[in-house]
């Protein structure tokens, strides 16, 4: 059995529940070219504004160790005090883009896999220790997915680097002749140019590999029938034990049904199919009540019960298919037929008075 279920396809979609397991384990579909989009296309656009600030102050904090070097004094307090402010100032210049990796690292993954939190992946696990399993992940079709995904994306930047910086190779032959400010503003422009290029491939890239990743892991949560059937059981019970508490459910309530019977005042039958125990007491009820309904062999049931224990038994079929239809044991009768029923309470409790 075991190996049967071992060679069974995996062909039914992952239940909602799979899916929360593979969560609540951290397997879930998230490309980490989506990351390396993210984080490279905005930092690029974050260096176009924030750029000509921080080289401006890094220039001015360059400028001011220029202009007092000839002053400082070597001692242990003015070292410590010069890189307490050094450091401080780089603190300064690089939070925004320290802030930006935090803050895109954050919703980068938010927005692939929502909000979740679990340290299941950091619970340690003996068996990744095993040196044959390690061995075999390297030689597995996932890393060689992996590898072909990380070449091609190495040629494509690769590729349009080389030929960005190969089309401006004519226009740096006149940078002998320029000033240095020059010469770097124009290596900064073709820099530029390389990294929104590469910006772009990464960011198709990124997409193409989330919807492999997704398709990937949609692929791995599938199910084997049996699998189903075993969840559904754990889930929501074996069928046959709810079909066994159902029946046995069943049973007391026509025991419960069957001993209101003797109670009744009147049993109203079609006669041979249907059987319907009515009880009123004036002073308690506003409607007679339905104490015992069924068919078939519940009826004659019924029927047996109220012979037994004397309670009277009226043919009258209308009112009996009537009543099995519209009326609901332990509840009043409906409104429509009180005339009905008083009419054949009036007709019992009449034999009563004869038979007193």
């Amino acid at each position: 059995m075991a190996e049967e279920e071992t060679h069974q396809e995996r062909t039914e979609q992952a239940t909602s529940k799979r899916r929360q397991d593979f969560r609540e384990k951290g397997q879930v579909a998230q490309s980490k070219e989506v990351h390396t989009a993210a984080l490279l296309t905005t930092s690029l656009l974050l260096w176009f504004f924030y750029g000509p600030t921080f080289w401006v102050e890094l220039s001015s904090l360059i400028a001011g160790f220029w202009r007092n070097c000839g002053e400082f004094q070597l001692t242990e307090l003015s070292i410590h005090m010069l890189t307490g402010y050094v450091l401080q100032k780089m603190a300064v210049l690089l939070a925004p883009m320290l802030l930006l990796v935090l803050v895109v690292g954050f919703f980068s993954s938010f927005l692939q896999i929502g909000w979740l939190f679990t340290s299941k992946p950091l619970t340690p696990d003996l068996s990744k220790l095993d040196p044959i399993k390690g061995a075999a992940k390297f030689i597995s079709k996932r890393s060689a997915v992996e590898f072909i995904k990380s070449l091609l994306k190495v040629l494509l930047v690769g590729m349009i680097a080389y030929k960005t910086v190969a089309a401006e190779f004519s226009g740096a032959l006149i940078l002998v002749d320029m000033e240095l400010y020059e010469t770097i503003r124009y290596i900064s422009m073709v820099a530029t140019k390389v990294m929104v290029k590469c910006c772009g491939i990464l960011i198709v890239l990124g997409l193409f590999d989330y919807a492999f990743v997704r398709w990937e892991m949609e692929q791995k949560m599938k199910m084997t029938k049996q699998e189903v059937k075993e969840e559904a059981k754990t889930t929501e019970g074996d069928p046959q034990v709810k079909g066994r508490i159902r029946s046995l459910q069943m049973q007391m309530a026509r025991k419960r049904m069957m001993a209101e019977v003797p109670k009744a005042d009147v049993v109203i039958t079609n006669p041979t199919r249907l059987a319907v125990a009515l009880k009123y007491k004036a002073a308690q009820m506003a409607a007679p009540l339905v104490v015992a309904m069924g068919a078939g062999a519940i009826a004659h049931r019924i029927k047996e019960v109220a012979a037994e224990h004397r309670v009277p038994i009226i043919e009258d079929k209308p009112l009996a298919r009537a009543l099995y239809k519209t009326a609901n044991i332990n509840e009043p009768i409906p409104e429509n037929l009180f005339q009905a029923v008083a009419e054949v309470l009036a007709y019992v409790y009449g034999l009563r008075r004869k038979v007193s």
